[in-house]
This record gives C-alpha cells, structure tokens and sequence, in this order.
C-alpha cells in the first residue's frame, strides 16, 4: 500500500525541513540534503532523526 499523495506533500524532513523523495517500492522517505533515510512500517513514516538510517549504510543493504 502506498502512502497518500496529501500526506507525501505535507512531510517534509525533520532535521532540515527540505523536501523528500518517496521511493514506493521500497517504503522508505530519502532526504538528499542530510542523506537521511526513514522507514515506513505499517504505513506510517517513522520521522525520527535517532531512527534514521544514513544513506550510505541504507545502500550498501540494497
């Protein structure tokens, strides 16, 4: 199940407030600019900063 569209233009990064890209296939929020990955666990976006994985590590897994 995909996130809603009105909530995927709301959402922004908690730790810089910039813009994120949905990566639907993989269920996860990507902030480009901190390089912050949040998961998404029973269609609910897991927006804490403590419980980011950094993008570096989140690609090595893939």
């Amino acid at each position: 199940m995909s996130l809603d569209r009105d909530l995927l233009e709301i959402l922004v990064c908690p730790k810089c407030k910039g813009e994120l890209e949905y990566r639907e296939d993989k269920n996860v929020l990507i902030c480009h600019n901190c390089r912050l990955v949040y998961e998404i666990k029973n269609d609910i976006p897991v927006m804490l900063i403590d419980k980011a994985t950094p993008l570096d590590e989140w690609e090595k897994k893939e």
